[in-house]
């Protein structure tokens, strides 16, 4: 099958001429006449498998011209990064279109994004966030919304974006189509579109976790973080092969120690992205890399979603991430579009249990690879890396089982209990308290007596 048996419009086939795209994936092609019938959607399929295509090519066949200023369809995504994408992608579909699309997100001048929603729009791509601060200033009025999609909703998940989504949804109307797209199937996740969608179509290309045929996986066994770094010096050296190299790590602080100790010997070669670097510093990094201006990239995992580059050369986890999930995301960022893919797994003793979780995952083995003679191993260890010193002894330091009540009968003194002003319990003690108003005339009357 190719795109021109699909019931595309002319413009939408000559935008896929444009750019060289001729057989639909299999994902597009499931999703398409689904999509088209206005059921809700939940499609499932790995990554760089060219969900958003799957999306928006039945969205845009569908969408008529229209000179309203509330958008019809919402796009969310879970960073800063895929909502350019989104557009980018949105934009390059519509060359023949008379389409209006912006994207909003966290981080810069809401004011600008404000003056841009409020020309008008077809087509919005979001952030959570972002969208939800909009909707609320009132600037961004959602009831003529037809359409969402929600792109990459486990990582939306994971980031702590449930109770925003769970915000949006109230304020959408309740007639519309939902879209979920996918790489992987969690209990969150099912739970979601048990709670939001009704009787959704489930497209499923490939199980979650099944890697992708067209990537070479490798593995290396490796003490320390800095030996990571002199196989990393080691692999990098030939820039022929290395030429467009992807380096994941799990969190920012050793992305940046990463980037130290690589800086001075690749400088302008090498760039890195975190969530703690500016909107501008972010989208330069991927931009460069993307132009091959710099040669190595070095992301998070929050950074994998989202992240289309083409003609990666290879993918290299510095570290082996705890979640398999995570490892098959970051990897689908080499071999896409049916291209041919190279990954590496450096993996510690420490991290054993972590790859025997990915390889269950995937019902296969990664090929482990011998550490190269030339590489040096380091005995310098990160500061998480050094064993914790253990005390063995110390008389004067409190046991843990001595914690809570005091140790010490308490003085005459203070043993005392608290019973009040004196002043008080004498007269308690003489005119009772009255349970009701006859009692309190009671009493009233019987001391009169007393005083005759």
């Amino acid at each position: 099958m190719t795109f021109r048996d699909l019931n595309l419009s002319t413009q939408l086939l000559n935008a896929l001429d444009d750019l060289g795209f001729e057989v639909p994936t299999p994902i597009q092609e499931q999703a398409f006449s689904t999509v088209m019938s206005g059921k809700d959607v939940v499609g499932i399929a790995q990554t760089g498998t060219g969900k958003t295509y799957a999306y928006m090519l039945p969205i845009l066949r569908m969408l008529k011209y229209s000179v309203q200023q509330n958008p019809r369809v919402l796009v969310l995504v879970p960073t800063r990064e895929l909502v350019v994408q989104v557009v980018d992608e949105i934009e390059k579909l519509s060359t023949y279109i008379n389409l209006r699309v912006t994207g909003v997100y966290g981080g810069t001048n809401i004011n600008t994004q404000k003056q841009a929603v409020s020309e008008g729009l077809d087509i919005v791509v979001a952030t959570p966030g972002r969208l939800y601060d909009l909707a609320v200033s009132r600037v961004l009025q959602l009831k003529s919304i037809q359409k969402i999609v929600i792109d990459e909703v486990d990582v939306m998940l994971d980031l702590g974006f449930r109770h925003q989504l769970m915000n949006i949804f109230d304020i959408l109307p309740q007639q519309r189509q939902n879209i979920m797209f996918s790489a992987t199937m969690t209990d969150e996740v099912d739970l979601m579109i048990t709670e939001i969608f009704t009787n959704p179509k489930r497209i499923s290309v490939a199980k979650s976790g099944t890697p992708l045929e067209n990537i070479e996986q490798f593995g290396y066994k490796v003490p320390n973080f800095y030996t990571k770094v002199n196989l990393l010096e080691y692999l990098l050296s030939d820039k022929e092969t290395y030429h467009k190299t992807l380096i994941f790590v799990g969190y920012k602080k050793i992305a940046d120690r990463l980037f130290e100790a690589l800086e001075n010997k690749y400088k302008e070669e090498i760039c890195i992205i975190h969530s703690n670097k500016t909107q501008n510093y972010r989208l330069r990094s991927i931009e460069q890399f993307r132009k091959g201006e710099n040669r190595i990239l070095i992301a998070t995992d929050v950074m994998a979603r989202g992240l289309d580059i083409e003609n990666v050369s290879q993918v290299i986890n510095l570290d082996t991430p705890e979640y398999p999930e995570n490892y098959m995301h970051r990897i689908g960022r080499t071999g896409r579009a049916e291209k041919e893919g190279v990954s590496f797994v450096l993996t510690t003793e420490k991290e054993q249990e972590y790859l025997d979780a990915i390889e269950g995952l995937m019902e296969m083995e990664i090929k482990q690879l011998q550490l190269p003679e030339n590489v040096e191993i380091s005995e310098q260890l990160t500061p998480e890396e050094q064993p914790k010193v253990k005390e063995i002894y110390n008389p004067h330091k409190r046991p843990n089982d001595e914690t809570g009540e005091a140790f010490h009968e308490k003085s005459a003194k203070n043993s005392k209990v608290n019973l009040g002003g004196s002043y008080q319990r004498i007269i308690k003690k003489k005119y009772k308290k009255p349970k009701t108003k006859g009692d309190k005339t009671f009493n009233l009357k019987h001391k009169k007596k007393k005083k005759k």
